[in-house]
């Protein structure tokens, strides 16, 4: 048997090849493979729920599924993305009921929205990854705006490397940075206070 490899769901995006379809991406775990899937509308819809952990007012058919299978005491044990022909992906599910394992055919997509369900582990094999992934080199300058957006949501009292609050500081505006030494100031933050007024006094000298 080929061997198997984990896979995780990493999200829903519309189809640019076929109209009212989405993309399925499911990333390769420990490494940088992705394999696009296209779902329909319906499928896409009952993935998005799961993926946001809703609960819909009445249970889809991917819930009435979960549903039966826990009242049998039925576990499904795993996905495995086993075959990719004339542009189909074939999946099969494995159930265990303590006494005997059955496989059963499934389309991916409803596979992958029973998987999300229960949090149980998917997988393809190293031929499938290697016939229908892609790559998707992320640009160091794409990176380094991911991380710096991340680090302005931050409060400076939350940055603990030096470092990372000196970037902190030099990306705010200088009225922000006014306003923030103001605020250390009244709340006798005299530590941040110093940094941010030693930061404005920089910005001052440079214009002269």
């Amino acid at each position: 048997m080929s061997n198997r490899v984990k896979l995780r769901v990493q999200g829903l995006t519309s189809s640019q090849i076929q109209s009212g379809a989405y993309a399925l991406i499911l990333a390769e775990e420990n490494g940088p493979r992705k394999v696009p899937i296209i779902v329909g509308t319906a499928e896409a819809q009952s993935i998005a729920i799961a993926l946001e952990h809703l609960m819909p007012p009445r249970p889809l058919t991917h819930d009435l599924f979960i549903s039966f299978s826990h009242a049998f005491s039925i576990e499904l044990r795993d996905v495995f993305i086993y075959k990719f022909e004339e542009g189909v992906f074939y999946s099969e599910l494995t159930f265990d009921n303590g006494i005997q394992t059955v496989k059963i055919d499934s389309r991916t997509s409803d596979a992958i929205a029973i998987a999300l369900r229960i949090q149980c582990p998917i997988f393809t094999s190293e031929e499938i990854l290697e016939e229908c992934s892609v790559v998707i080199e992320e640009s160091p300058e794409l990176e380094e705006d991911v991380e710096n957006d991340d680090l302005l949501a931050m409060n400076p009292e939350e940055i603990g490397d030096e470092e990372k609050l000196n970037r902190w500081i030099q990306m705010q505006e200088t009225k922000e940075l006014e306003r923030r030494l103001e605020e250390a100031i009244k709340n006798e933050n005299y530590e941040f206070a110093k940094i941010y007024q030693d930061e404005l006094s920089r910005r001052k000298s440079e214009k002269r």
